[in-house]
């Protein structure tokens, strides 16, 4: 029998309502499931972020070490397993996927050193040069036919924002979020077709595994696919480790190594700004994050 971590469960529950209360309610059922099915034996701790279990196993068949990933298919997870056939076959620095379940997301993807995350890298700048290599080489790969859109997202955000962005407490917030809707309705009509990652942070890369023939390389997981303009990808990279006297040399590092128009990358970044802010009025903040209205600050060039 699996547990499933409390503070899963709670997240599960907390944001994904009745579903999300059924999903982890059935965990330990459909990790037993998979556990058979696939001829794997337990061989670690379970790991969690806020919605996926994932639990490290060996193939009974070979002996290789291998992690199980159960979540929930919904509209931000239900391309991934696409997402790593196309980058792995453009060989692009990915996770690989070993199995799929289509019915219920079940994934066996590759054992990656998780004592070994790009976040454990103590240079700030060394470790923004290794997300930038890794964003250069996904955003390369055309996205695939029936991925997700950008173009749809932001058809959402820029319908949703007038009436969300009034609600905001402080008057400099309206405006510089009014600022950031109009910067991302400029470049809306070319939304692009590029596979992004779209949460490209530090934790989400590891080194790979000797067993694998990856030790020493870093390897990129846990996407969110959806198709769309690569300037659309470079918010974590400023926000996660946050430093608001680097956003202009991160900015400087990502559009160069992705070979980026700056005024469109800019667009579509304080799109994201835009995007996170819209979540949190959603969830009843009357505030922007004050890490996320910097980043927007500095490349308005009003810090």
């Amino acid at each position: 029998m699996i547990d499933v971590p409390y503070d899963l469960g709670a997240n599960l529950r907390a944001h994904g309502g009745a579903e999300g209360a059924e999903f982890a309610d059935a965990l330990p059922g459909l990790a037993g499931r998979f556990l058979g099915e696939w001829g794997l034996r337990p061989d670690g701790a379970a790991m969690y972020g806020m919605c996926a279990l994932v639990l490290p196993v060996v193939r009974e068949a070979d002996g290789r070490g291998a992690a199980l990933k159960l979540q929930r298919v919904d509209a931000e997870t239900a391309g991934e397993p696409v997402a790593l056939r196309v980058w792995g076959a453009a060989d692009a620095g990915t996770v690989a996927l070993l199995e799929h379940d289509g019915a219920t997301g079940a994934m066996l993807l590759e054992r990656l050193d998780d004592q070994r995350p790009l976040a454990g890298v103590a240079d700030d700048r060394a470790a923004v040069r290794v997300l930038a290599a890794s964003l250069a080489r996904l955003v390369r790969v055309p996205a695939p036919p029936g991925m997700r859109r950008l173009e749809d997202v932001v058809a959402r955000m820029l319908e949703e924002a007038p009436g969300a962005v009034a609600l905001l407490e402080d008057a400099d917030e309206r405006r510089l979020l009014r600022d950031c809707a109009a910067a991302v309705r400029e470049v809306a009509g070319e939304p692009g077709d590029r596979l992004l990652h779209w949460d490209l942070h530090y934790d989400n890369i590891l080194a790979g595994r000797a067993q694998d023939g990856r030790a020493g390389q870093w390897v990129v997981l846990d996407p969110k696919p959806l198709a769309g303009d690569p300037g659309f990808e470079l918010f974590p990279a400023l926000d996660n480790r946050f430093d608001a006297s680097e956003v202009p040399w991160r900015f400087d590092l990502l559009t160069g190594e992705l070979g980026l128009d700056r005024e469109r990358a800019r667009a579509w970044t304080l799109g994201r700004v835009l995007q996170n802010a819209l979540w949190g009025l959603r969830g009843g903040e009357r505030r922007t994050a004050p890490d996320h209205a910097e980043i927007a600050r500095r490349l308005l060039g009003r810090n």
